[in-house]
C-alpha cells in the first residue's frame, strides 16, 4: 500500500511540475522574456538564453551561431521556440541537435555565402525546422540550403526545407536519414542530392515544385551504395536544363549499386518517374508512377542485375525500359507490373527507338506476369537490332496495342521463347518480327518462326 501511495505522489510530482512549466512558459512569454520551455525539462539548451529574438527582423547570425557552439560543446541539444529567425552561413558544430516546432519555428536565409552547412560531424540532428531559402542566393561551394559531407551520422527529420536557390538538401559522403521532411521549390536544381554515400535512408519524404529533379542517389564512381529510397511521394518535377533524360526525374540513381526504390508515389515528371542509370543490383519494387513526360521506369547503360516487380505505371511515352545491352547493360527480371496509357507523344524527337511502348527489354531478362493495356505502338519490345539474347517473355496480357509483341530478327538477334502471352486486338500483329524499325515477318503467333531459328514461340493466345 505504501509503494502505492509513493508511485501516486511521484506522479502527482510530475504533473504540478509539468503544469508550473507550462504557466511559467506563459508567463515568460507575456513578461516578454526567454520563455522556460518543457524542452528545457529533457536538459535541451534553450537559444533565448543567447539573445535570440522569434520574430526579429534583423539578421540573427552571430546569435544562432554562439548557442550552436555553446551546446555543442556541453553535448546538449539546442530548442529554438516558434518563430521566424533571420540568418545566413551558419556552420554546425561537431555535434549538432537543433529542434524546433514543427511548421512554426523557421530559419529564413539572409542571402550570400551558405545558408546551413555541416563538414565532417560526428552526429547531426536537425528535427521539427522550417528551412526557408526565401529564394535567396548561395555562394557555388555551398549548392543548397542545407549541405552536409562526411557526417558520421546525420538525422533530418519532420523539417520542411522551401524556397532554394540550389538544391534544397545535399548530403554527401554521410550515413543516416532523411525522414518525414517536406521539400519543395529548389528553383535551381533537385530537392534531395545524395552524393557517394553509404547505407542512406530517404523515406516518407514529399519532394515536389523541383525545377530539374527529385531525389538523386549518385556515385562519381560506380560502387555499393545500398542507399533506400521508399515510401516517398514525389511530384511535379521540372527539366530547366532540358536534355534528353539526366534532368526531370522522379527518382534519379546514377552509378550507385545496390539502391531499393520501394513504395513510391511518383508523378508528373517532365522525364522519368524513376531513372537508374549504370546502376547494378538494384530494386525497383511497388511503386506508382503517374502521367511520366517520356520512360515511366528505366533501367539502363552499364548496369548488371535490375529486378523492377509489382509497379504500376499510367501514362508516358515508355513504361519500362531494360536497355542499353551495347554498352554491356543486361540481366533483370520485369514481373507482375501494370503497365497503362503508353502514348507517343514525348519531349524531344527520336528516330532510334520508337516511342508508345509498354515495356522493352533486350538481354539475360524475363518478362513475366505484367499487364500491358493501351500502349499505343507496341505492347512488349524484345531486343533492337543484333541486342537480344536469352529472353523469355511468357504469361503476360497485352491488350489493345497496334502491335502486340515485337521481336527483333536482325543479324545477331539471340535466344528468345514466347510463350502462354494472351494479346488481343492488336491490329497489325500479334507477333511481328523487326529489323530495327521495319517489320521483317508476318504474324508469328501461331507458332511458325519463319525460319529464325533464334526463336520459340508457343502457346500464345490471340484475340
Amino acid at each position: 500500500m505504501a509503494q502505492r501511495s509513493g508511485e501516486l505522489s511521484r506522479r502527482a510530482f510530475l504533473a504540478a511540475t509539468a503544469a508550473a512549466g507550462l504557466t511559467a512558459t506563459a508567463a515568460a512569454s507575456r513578461a516578454g522574456e526567454a520563455p522556460f520551455s518543457l524542452a528545457d525539462l529533457r536538459g535541451s539548451f534553450n537559444a533565448g538564453e543567447t539573445g535570440l529574438i522569434p520574430g526579429a527582423a534583423d539578421d540573427q547570425s552571430r546569435l544562432l551561431q554562439a548557442a550552436l557552439d555553446r551546446a555543442a560543446a556541453e553535448d546538449r541539444p539546442v530548442f529554438l521556440p516558434p518563430g521566424a529567425y533571420v540568418v545566413a552561413n551558419i556552420t554546425l558544430p561537431n555535434r549538432t541537435r537543433l529542434m524546433g516546432v514543427p511548421g512554426a519555428t523557421r530559419l529564413m536565409h539572409a542571402g550570400g555565402g551558405h545558408f546551413l552547412l555541416s563538414e565532417n560531424a560526428r552526429h547531426l540532428e536537425l528535427n521539427g525546422l522550417v528551412l526557408d531559402g526565401a529564394n535567396r542566393e548561395v555562394d557555388s561551394y555551398a549548392e543548397a540550403a542545407l549541405r552536409i559531407s562526411g557526417a558520421e551520422l546525420a538525422v533530418i527529420d519532420n523539417c520542411q526545407v522551401v524556397g532554394s536557390s540550389a538544391k534544397a538538401i545535399h548530403i554527401d559522403r554521410s550515413r543516416g536519414r532523411i525522414e518525414r521532411c517536406l521539400v519543395s521549390g529548389a528553383r535551381g536544381d533537385c530537392g534531395i542530392y545524395a552524393l557517394e554515400n553509404r547505407g542512406l535512408r530517404i523515406a516518407g519524404n514529399e519532394v515536389s515544385a523541383c525545377s530539374n529533379g527529385g531525389i538523386l542517389v549518385h556515385r562519381w564512381q560506380a560502387g555499393e551504395d545500398g542507399t533506400i529510397v521508399t515510401d516517398n511521394r514525389v511530384f511535379n518535377i521540372g527539366a530547366a536544363n532540358g536534355g534528353t533524360g539526366p534532368w526531370g526525374n522522379g527518382i534519379n540513381v546514377f552509378r550507385a549499386h545496390a539502391v531499393r526504390i520501394a513504395n513510391n508515389h511518383v508523378s508528373d515528371c517532365a522525364f522519368s518517374a524513376i531513372r537508374c542509370n549504370s546502376a547494378s543490383n538494384v530494386q525497383i519494387v511497388a511503386n506508382q508512377c503517374l502521367r511520366s513526360g517520356e520512360c515511366a521506369v528505366y533501367s539502363e547503360f552499364e548496369f548488371v542485375g535490375a529486378l523492377i516487380a509489382n509497379n504500376l505505371i499510367d501514362g508516358g511515352a515508355r513504361g519500362i525500359s531494360v536497355a542499353n545491352f551495347m554498352q554491356g547493360g543486361r540481366m533483370s527480371v520485369c514481373a507482375n507490373n501494370i503497365v497503362r496509357n503508353i502514348g507517343r507523344v514525348a519531349p524531344y524527337p527520336d528516330t532510334d527507338h520508337p516511342f508508345g511502348t509498354g515495356i522493352t527489354v533486350e538481354a539475360d531478362t524475363t518478362v513475366t506476369g505484367n499487364v500491358i493495356e493501351n500502349a499505343e505502338r507496341v505492347g512488349l519490345g524484345l531486343g533492337w537490332g543484333p541486342y537480344l539474347r536469352d529472353v523469355v517473355a511468357s504469361a503476360n496480357v497485352i491488350r489493345g496495342s497496334e502491335t502486340g509483341i515485337m521481336v527483333s530478327v536482325a543479324e545477331g538477334a539471340g535466344s528468345t521463347v514466347i510463350s502462354d502471352n494472351v494479346i488481343s486486338g492488336a491490329l497489325r500483329g500479334a507477333i511481328v518480327g523487326y529489323r530495327w524499325h521495319e517489320p521483317a515477318t508476318g504474324d508469328l503467333a501461331g507458332g511458325d518462326n519463319e525460319g529464325f531459328d533464334h526463336l520459340t514461340i508457343t502457346r500464345n493466345s490471340v484475340s
